[in-house]
């Protein structure tokens, strides 16, 4: 009896040490699986430096020649000829000498934080190079650089139940109903505080086509603080755009094909620097998306002196044409960590009514009509889900023209 109980059970410990020796060796598999995923996938986006430059911020940049950035990986870009400025700017803005910058024996402003290391060579694209912690860090190799599906703020919908659906919170200006073919706005830049590393808070401009179904175009720039993505808490310059709501197509910055760069002087993804301080200097940057009249493709300008580079237009659907909705202001992702509101902070993570120096602001918000000129949107409205968590208050005066202070610090004793 005891050897027959003996023997069973050491068959027993034979049959465990086989399930878990064949458990460890599927999960040994699928590490090495998914270490070779990740390994492609840098070896997709990192193309071959001309030159590298190592940050203080810890970031490495790699200058990249034009013709071998990330956007040429696509299948209709192939034989693409780079425009290397828009046909027309709006409204005047466009000047020689500013496309030209490089040329110039002016010393530049420090506008992001790897310029205090070197700068790029005429001919290249700065781009931040992607970690393997990076890509670790998303849901999946396939989502790394995507954002979650349904984060964008739909003015009418603000149903209390559904308040934190999709997780995502804003504090927004918008106009919507007429046909809009570019926006302008001048952020102010802070450093807002995350409490969980899933979760983001950024300020941005979104330029929208379509409905807000499975079909939504959308083109976005701004700045953003977002540690899943970056691995820090740093107020970074980002892009991103999409033509099916989130779902397949687009990304930030140049973590696929889409956007074209034509700037050696700005990173999409880096730091921006230096950032504004409660009570302190207040610093902003001008963000301008407009439509290419002629060849139709969509340009982005940062400040008065960078024209970054374009989407084309092809990448859209409704966008090929025009946009029927501009947004500008902050959104936040709460978690409801410990199932209370998060203390992710928007804007400088001050309420609007604080003012200048301690609320963050958009000043000079502008769109481009159809005759490509720049000018004051009509019948600007304002959404915010919680404003008891963030809020958004509009003005009007001759130097800021349309502006708005927005913001808030999240959970507070109104908002748990």
């Amino acid at each position: 009896m005891g050897g027959h109980v003996r023997g069973s059970v050491a068959e027993l410990v034979v049959v465990i040490v086989v399930v878990v020796g064949l458990t460890c060796g599927v999960e040994g598999r699928s590490i090495e699986r998914q270490k070779l995923d990740v390994e492609r996938h840098l070896n997709r986006l990192n193309k071959r430096a001309l030159k590298t430059i190592e940050s203080p911020d810890g970031d490495i940049i790699d200058c990249v020649h034009i013709s071998q950035q990330p956007a040429f990986d696509h299948p209709f870009l192939k034989d693409h000829k780079i425009q290397m400025r828009p046909n027309f700017h709006p409204d005047g803005l466009f000047d020689e000498k500013k496309v030209a910058a490089t040329d110039s024996k002016e010393p530049k402003p420090i506008t992001q934080m790897w310029h205090l290391n070197g700068r790029c060579p005429e001919d290249t694209v700065p781009i931040r190079r992607t970690k393997g912690e990076d890509v670790m860090r998303a849901s999946s190799v396939k989502r790394y650089g995507k954002k979650k599906h349904r984060s964008i703020p739909k003015p009418n919908s603000a149903n209390p139940d559904l308040v934190n659906e999709s997780g995502h919170q804003h504090a927004i200006a918008y106009v919507e109903g007429g046909k809009y073919y570019g926006a302008k706005a001048t952020i102010n830049v802070w450093d807002p505080k995350i409490q969980q590393p899933s979760e983001f808070s950024l300020s941005q401009l979104w330029i929208l086509g379509g409905s807000f179904g499975e079909d939504l175009n959308s083109i976005e720039a701004g700045w953003q603080v977002s540690p899943d993505l970056y691995g820090d808490n740093n107020t970074r310059l980002f892009t991103y755009w999409t033509s099916d709501a989130y779902q397949a197509t687009g990304c930030y910055n140049l973590l696929c094909s889409g956007f074209i760069q034509i700037n050696s002087e700005i990173a999409m993804g880096a730091s921006i620097f230096p950032i504004s301080g409660y009570h302190g200097s207040q610093y902003d940057i001008s963000i301008l998306v407009w439509k290419d009249p002629k060849e139709g493709n969509w340009w982005m300008q940062f400040g008065n002196d960078y024209v970054l580079g374009y989407w084309p237009s092809f990448l859209f659907s409704y966008l090929a044409d025009s946009a029927s909705m501009i947004e500008w202001g902050g959104e936040v992702v709460n978690t409801e960590p410990d199932g209370q509101h998060t203390s992710t902070q928007m804007g400088s993570g001050h309420f609007p009514e604080e003012g200048f120096g301690k609320a963050s602001y958009f000043r000079n918000v502008q769109v481009v009509d159809e005759s490509n000129n720049l000018r004051s949107p009509k019948g600007i409205g304002t959404f915010t889900e919680q404003s008891n968590c963030y809020d958004v208050q509009t003005g009007y005066n001759g130097d800021w023209g349309n502006y708005f202070y927005y913001g808030g610090p999240g959970k507070n004793s109104n908002c748990q």
